[in-house]
């Protein structure tokens, strides 16, 4: 085990600079660049004890680093979009916020209805698409893995994917409407 630990050590120790420099100059905040080389670092000391050896220390380091990277920007532009528009400009119904439940009765019920009328949705859509929707939205799951494991081009998926959030933002904005009247 102290092989092991002190390979860790020394990996850490030749890497560091390099995977500091790289989240550094892809995040502003040094909060939030601390936060990510402490996640990617204790990714790697969980990773390396597994009994898998890690091949390029250096090369899966940035790809963590650049994953956690991704991950940040999404949580925080998740965050910053109380309301989205779509292209044409109108409200996108796929990325208002939920009520919280316990706001009250009201909001407790919209909730609920929102969720209710989101399920319906999805369930009315053709199974492959209400597949590859839930893979890609809900799951976080990118297209070109999904493309490898199915055997369908990108094009083809992105395709089923927009037809899918048509409906779905179709349904969610009926269903919006009725509760603001």
């Amino acid at each position: 085990m102290t092989d092991r630990n002190s390979d860790i050590a020394e990996a850490i120790q030749r890497e560091r600079i390099r995977l500091v420099q790289f989240i550094r100059r892809r995040v502003s905040n040094p909060l939030d660049a601390e936060d990510i080389l402490q996640d990617v670092l204790h990714d790697f000391v969980r990773a390396y004890r597994l009994p898998e050896p890690i091949e390029q220390v250096g090369a899966w380091l940035m790809r963590v680093a650049r994953n956690r990277i991704v991950d940040r920007f999404r949580k925080k532009r998740e965050d910053a979009l109380p309301e989205a528009h779509d292209d044409e400009g109108e409200q996108d119904y796929l990325d208002l916020r939920l009520p919280a439940a316990d706001d009250g009765p009201e909001a407790a019920y919209a909730r609920a209805t929102l969720l209710k009328v989101m399920q319906e949705a999805l369930d009315e859509l053709p199974e492959n698409r209400r597949e590859i929707f839930i893979a890609h939205e809900l799951e976080g799951r990118s297209f070109k893995d999904l493309s490898e494991e199915t055997g369908i081009g990108v094009n083809t998926l992105l395709s089923s994917k927009r037809y899918a959030v048509l409906h779905l933002r179709r349904r969610l904005k009926a269903a919006h409407d009725e509760l603001q009247d």
